[in-house]
């Protein structure tokens, strides 16, 4: 199994940090929740289909 303090900062590329792993710093730990709270990161879905969208009259 590879060693997890091998991967890089996904922020910046730098070599992570025991303290702020898997970040370099705590300045990319928190770009990374700024992204997360104002939802920069996103899973893309298509939205389910309506209901009632089979069983209109023709």
């Amino acid at each position: 199994m590879a060693d997890p303090m091998a991967r890089p900062c996904p922020i910046c590329g730098k070599p992570p940090t025991a303290r702020f792993r898997p970040f370099c710093s705590a300045r990319c730990a928190d770009i990374d929740l700024g992204r997360w709270l104002t939802e920069g990161y996103a899973i893309p879905a298509t939205p389910p289909p309506d209901e009632d969208e089979g069983n209109l009259p023709g």
